[in-house]
């Protein structure tokens, strides 16, 4: 719930900081930030993993590239041209997403109730927009259809990730994949050097803030949560991100509610919890394609998730919205 609530609250927060700093260099100073603090706790761990080979390297930094650099320059730009609570609204389509993609990557089979959820979230998802395009104009509208367009990247890292993180924990995954968000931003952030100037001092403040507790404290409370509940539940609390992220934008920002946007909002959650109530009972569905999942990983994954709580941190690493088996932003 804390991670949940730390990541929340980036969307408002980003609103406010979006008034001094361009969009590409908030992404620029967050990340950049956060790479410098997880490769301190990297290197520091008294458990550090094996350096991951070159193949797995090249497929972490692809993933945070696309997970980071790309997801959050459209958050950032959709943030600014739209609002908050769109954003928090919008983002509750995330993990059905990224079931979505998944399931298509691994040609798994669709169980009739997570179809209703993703079609009750995809409804929930228009009205949210369809109230941008009312309220804002096309400006507003723009950034809604940026940040659906965030949650198909951030579906892609999810499916990247989960093939790329074997034999590593949660810091050191995240720190690759940290490393080349970094570098994607701080190319991106050359597009507005004519705008760069000194943030002020409530800017600067909340740019940490989205450094040390959105990007290294919501990753690190969400793998030790996860550590100790089936993963199902964790994502499960994860879908109180759209209730934090509306309240935030109301309060930090003043931000004002509108019935459409509620009800757009309460369906989307409803579908995502569809979505996961079909995997709390059923477990996830079996693949169609022969070799789409390795010989006895559901029989390991059941037991994984049953044992004892181990004194380390599994080589599980999250993201904002979903675990790959490790999520894997989430």
């Amino acid at each position: 719930m804390a991670a949940a609530l730390f990541w929340s609250s980036s969307y408002a927060v980003t609103k406010k900081v979006l008034e001094d700093v361009s969009p590409l260099s908030i992404g620029a100073i967050r990340f950049t930030l956060a790479a410098l603090l997880l490769s301190v706790m990297v290197r520091l761990s008294r458990h550090r993993p094996a350096r991951p080979d070159p193949r797995q390297r090249r497929q972490l930094y692809l993933s945070g590239f696309l997970g980071i650099t790309v997801y959050f320059i459209l958050e950032n730009v959709g943030v600014d041209l739209s609002t908050a609570s769109d954003a928090s609204l919008i983002v509750a389509t995330y993990p059905l997403m990224t079931m979505v993609v998944e399931l298509v990557v691994f040609r798994s089979r669709m169980p009739l109730l997570r179809v209703t959820g993703v079609l009750l979230a995809t409804f929930g998802a228009f009205l949210v927009v369809r109230n941008g395009a009312e309220v804002g104009g096309s400006s507003r509208w723009l950034g809604d259809i940026l940040l659906l367009l965030g949650g198909l990247a951030w579906a892609g890292y999810n499916v990247l990730g989960k093939r790329a993180s074997a034999g590593q924990n949660a810091a050191s995954v995240t720190y690759y994949q940290t490393l080349a968000g970094a570098a994607g931003f701080l190319l991106a952030s050359l597009l507005e050097a004519d705008d760069w100037r000194m943030p002020g001092a409530t800017a600067s403040s909340l740019l940490v803030y989205l450094a040390v507790a959105c990007s290294v404290g919501g990753f690190l409370l969400y793998n030790y949560g996860l550590r100790r509940m089936a993963s199902s539940v964790a994502v499960n609390i994860l879908n109180l991100v759209p209730v934090f992220g509306v309240i935030g934008a109301v309060v930090i920002n003043g931000e004002s509610i509108r019935l459409a946007q509620v009800t757009g909002g309460v369906i989307i959650i409803v579908g995502v919890a569809l979505g996961m109530l079909e995997r709390r009972q059923g477990g996830t569905a079996k693949p169609v394609a022969k070799g789409s999942e390795p010989p006895g990983t559901a029989t390991t994954r059941n037991a994984v998730e049953n044992r004892p709580v181990p004194d380390e941190p599994e080589a599980a690493v999250p993201t904002a919205y979903g675990v790959i088996d490790r999520h894997g932003s989430r």
